[in-house]
Parts: structure tokens; sequence; C-alpha cells
């Protein structure tokens, strides 16, 4: 794979590059953790990359469902990134404050909806900064764009299919958060979760895919994050993490290394880890 791929990541010499492209569209998708004390709204609204639009992760979601920003219906998604000019025959470009945080969560979402022209900047917000390149405190004009979406129902994972997978051992469950919390040493950031993971899973903690720049690690680095954790990089896997945000890294890696036969759980332990009846393992 070249170095700059426009439908997994890309250089932000890449952007810089092709910034003016009549057809690209940028994305902030900045999210944080409550204990990251970090308002994602209000540092785009004070700088971001020129063009981006922002995009919410917690209100382009279905906001019926008692889980945090869950998937929203084809409809919804059409509807709002229509609003925000973005459409068919787009290139997209997604980026967050955190390097690769929730980016690699709105690129998956795209691939849900079968759009594929969607990369992530490598490195985020915070390198394009570093390297002194444009940015702008004004928002976007918008100009509506029509916008089609087919779900792809292979990309995700439902609670009961990821239960079944977890009894026959069908699918590798690949666990995104750190390691205490893997185990259930330490307690869940949101109330009401039971600490510890889904049996049989293993942990790959989303930062081991990145280097200290923020940046994705590539080729045989980026293969023994996998590897080193116990992962059969030749067998399907179903990603998943606290709410489905870091998983979508695991996702990403996984597409880099030409891993095709991977889902994400979207429900992950904020739903499997309030639910008495599934069982979990610690230690």
């Amino acid at each position: 794979m070249s170095a700059d791929d426009p439908k997994t990541l890309v250089s932000t010499q890449w952007l810089a590059d092709h910034l003016k492209d009549p057809d690209l569209r940028v994305i902030d998708a900045s999210w944080y953790l409550p204990d990251m004390n970090r308002d994602p709204k209000a540092e785009y609204d004070a700088a971001h990359i020129p063009g981006a639009r922002f995009f919410d992760i917690d209100d382009i979601s279905d906001t019926l469902s008692d889980l945090p920003h869950m998937a929203p219906s084809p409809e919804k998604f059409m509807s709002r990134l229509r609003a925000m000019g973005i459409g068919d025959g787009h290139q997209v470009v997604v980026y967050d404050g955190n390097g690769i945080f929730s980016a690699a969560r709105v690129w998956w979402l795209f691939r849900l909806m079968g759009k594929t022209d969607i990369a992530v900047l490598d490195g985020g917000f915070g390198k394009w900064q570093a390297e002194g390149r444009e940015i702008e405190d004004m928002p976007p004009i918008l100009r509506d764009r029509h916008m089609t979406a087919s779900r792809q129902a292979h990309l995700v994972k439902d609670v009961t299919q990821v239960a079944a997978a977890a009894k026959l051992g069908d699918w590798q469950i690949v666990d995104a958060r750190g390691a205490a919390r893997f185990r259930g040493d330490e307690p869940e950031p949101r109330e009401g979760l039971r600490a510890g993971r889904i049996p049989g899973s293993k942990n790959v903690h989303y930062a081991t895919l990145l280097n200290e720049d923020g940046t994705m690690k590539r080729g045989d680095a980026l293969k023994a994050a996998f590897t080193q954790a116990g992962v059969d990089l030749d067998k399907r896997i179903i990603t998943t993490c606290g709410s489905g945000v870091t998983a979508a890294i695991l996702s990403l890696g996984l597409e880099m290394l030409g891993h095709r036969d991977w889902a994400l759980y979207d429900g992950s332990w904020a739903e499997w880890g309030q639910f008495e009846q599934l069982k979990v393992e610690t230690g």
C-alpha cells in the first residue's frame, strides 16, 4: 500500500496538496471522553483546517437509543451530510484533535453507509498545526449536495451476534480499551457498568497502533500490534471498546493491513457491561 490511500489514511502533505480540489470535503470529527476536559465544538470554532465541517458524533447518531452515539439510520446520515454540503462524488478526509482518535469512528460510519471515498488524516489536527499549515476560524459556505447511502450490514455487529461469536469462537473479539479496564482492575468511566471483558476476547489497546506523534504505524509494526496480542490476522475479527469509538481505530488498522473480514460491535462495553445475563471475564 502506498503511503497515502484516499480510502484509509492520508498524510498532512497529501491533504495540503489537495485542499483546494473542488470535490474534496474535510470533516472535523473531534470528540473527547469526559475526563479529557475538552470541548470539541469550541475548539473547532476557534481553529480548524480551511473548509472543514464539524461532525458531531453524538448528534449524528441514533438518538432514540439509550446507548451512546450508536450508528444513525441511513436516512438520518444522508440528511445530515447533505446539509453539511457533503454528498456523492466527494472525496472526504476526516480528522480530530487528538491524533487519531474519534476520526476513525466517522471513517467507519461512512463505510457502514457504503461510502468508501473517505480517509483519516494521519496525525490529525495536532500534526497539521505543528507543521505550521493553514487554519481558519470561519465556518465554510455550505451548498446542498445529493447523497445516497446503502447500509453495509457486514461491517457492524449487535449484542446477539457478539454473544454468539463469544460462545462459538467463530470470530475473534478484539478489545481496544486499556489493559486495566480489559482485566477489570479499574472501574468503567460510565456508571452502572460491570468491570471486565467479553469472554475469550483479546486486548489490543488502540494506542499500540499509533506512533508517538499520533500517526498510524505501518507494515510490520502495525501487524505486530495485533499478532503480539495473540490475534490471528487470517481469521475473522470483531472490534470492540468502551462505546464504539476507539474500536474503529482497530478496524482502520485492519483495513490498512488488507484484512477485509472484520466488523465493529457498535454497542461495545457500554452495552455488554450493563446486562447481568451476559458473561464477563476478569483478571
